[in-house]
C-alpha cells in the first residue's frame, strides 16, 4: 500500500442527493477524506493522465432521468472510459457501469451464462413491438433499456391490446429509443427477491411483496419516480413507506446465491444487486435485474439485522489500498 494513496482522497461519484448520505456520514465519522463529485454538473480534463483519487466510487444510478438528470447518465460513461483509459482506481467502474443502464446487455449476459432469465425481444422503433412479441407468451411487459426504478414499464395483457398502443403512439422506448418486449411472469406468492453482494460475496437478501401493477421495486427510501398527468415527477418520493410495500429478510439457497455471485463476477460488479422470481407456472427461478447501484433498504437495522454501510466503508478503505494508520 502506497503513501501515495495515503494522501490522495476517495472520490464518490454519485447523482442522487438523498441515498447517499449515510455513506457520507460513515467515511466523515471515521475520518476518512473523501470529495463529492456531482455527476449531473461535472466537468473533466481528458489530457491529465493521473487520477488524483485513491479510488472513485462510482454511484450513478440510471433512474436518473426520472430527476431531469438524463444526461448525466450518458456523460458518466465517457468519463468512466476516460478513467479506465488512465489506469485509475474505480469501484464499480466502466465494465460494470455498461450493464448498469442496458437491460438489453443483462438479458445477453444472463444468456451467456447460462442462467434463466424471461425470455425478451430488443426494439428500436415502437411499431416493431407487435412484431417483436411473436413467439412470446402474454402478458408481455414493455421495459425501456436504461430505466431504473421501474421507470416506464407497461403491462400488455394480449397481442391487440399491444398493437393498438403501436399504432395509437402510445408505446415510450424510453431515453434512449430501445426497449425490450418481455414475456412478464407472475411471481410465485406475489413476491420478488433482491440479493445483494459485496467484494465477490453475500451481503444479504430481502423479499418484496408486491402490489398490483407494481414494477418499482426499488427497497430503499427515495426512489419511488411519481407520474404526475403521465409524466415522471422528481423521483424524490419515499420509496418503501410511500409505497407501503412489506420487505423482509430473506436467505435463498445456496445455488441462487451461487448464481448471483457468478452473475455479480462476469458483470464486473463489486457491489450491487440481482432480482429474481420464482415463476408461479413452473416453480423455476429466473433473474431478470442486475443492479451495480446499491442504496441498501431503508431500515436496515430492523429489516436485516444490521447496517450495511460500515461493510461498504471498510471495503471502500481496502479498494483504494488506505492503511488504517492513514485514517485518524
Amino acid at each position: 500500500m502506497s503513501k501515495g494513496n495515503d494522501r490522495k482522497p476517495i472520490a464518490v461519484y454519485y447523482e442522487h442527493p438523498e441515498w447517499f448520505k449515510p455513506l457520507f456520514a460513515e467515511l466523515e465519522r471515521r475520518g476518512i477524506s473523501y470529495e463529492k463529485l456531482l455527476a449531473s454538473a461535472f466537468q473533466y480534463d481528458p489530457t491529465v493522465r493521473r487520477s488524483p483519487y485513491s479510488l472513485i466510487v462510482n454511484r450513478m444510478s440510471p433512474s436518473a432521468h426520472t430527476r431531469g438528470n438524463a444526461h448525466a447518465i450518458f456523460s458518466t460513461l465517457h468519463y468512466l472510459s476516460y478513467l479506465k483509459s488512465i489506469g485509475a482506481n474505480v469501484l464499480n467502474g466502466y465494465d460494470a457501469y455498461l450493464y448498469e443502464f442496458s437491460k438489453a446487455r443483462q438479458v445477453g449476459l444472463l444468456e451467456k451464462l447460462g442462467i434463466c432469465h424471461p425470455r425478451a425481444r430488443v426494439i428500436n422503433s415502437a411499431s416493431l413491438a407487435p412484431a417483436a412479441a411473436e413467439g412470446l407468451l402474454f402478458p408481455v411487459i414493455l421495459k425501456p433499456n436504461i430505466g431504473g426504478s421501474g421507470a416506464m414499464i407497461v403491462r400488455f395483457n394480449s397481442k391487440e391490446e399491444l398493437s393498438e398502443a403501436a399504432q395509437n403512439g402510445h408505446i415510450n422506448l424510453g431515453i434512449d429509443q430501445t426497449a425490450l418486449i418481455q414475456e412478464y411472469l407472475p411471481a410465485e406468492n406475489s413476491s420478488i427477491i433482491r440479493v445483494e453482494i459485496l467484494d465477490g460475496e453475500f451481503l444479504y437478501a430481502i423479499r418484496l411483496f408486491l402490489t398490483a401493477g407494481e414494477f418499482n421495486l426499488c427497497p430503499a427510501d427515495y426512489c419511488l419516480p411519481p407520474v404526475v398527468e403521465g409524466h415522471l415527477g422528481d423521483g424524490m418520493a419515499d420509496g418503501v413507506s410511500g409505497r407501503g410495500i412489506p420487505v423482509e429478510a430473506y436467505t435463498p439457497p445456496d445455488d441462487v446465491i451461487n448464481d448471483v455471485l457468478r452473475i455479480a463476477s462476469a458483470a464486473h460488479i463489486e457491489v450491487g444487486g440481482v432480482e429474481y422470481l420464482i415463476n408461479e407456472r413452473d416453480g423455476d427461478v429466473y433473474y431478470y435485474d442486475i443492479n451495480a447501484l446499491s442504496n441498501f433498504v431503508a431500515d436496515a437495522p430492523n429489516i436485516i439485522g444490521f447496517d450495511p454501510f460500515p461493510r461498504l466503508v471498510d471495503f471502500i478503505v481496502k479498494r483504494a489500498r488506505i492503511r488504517s494508520s492513514a485514517l485518524t
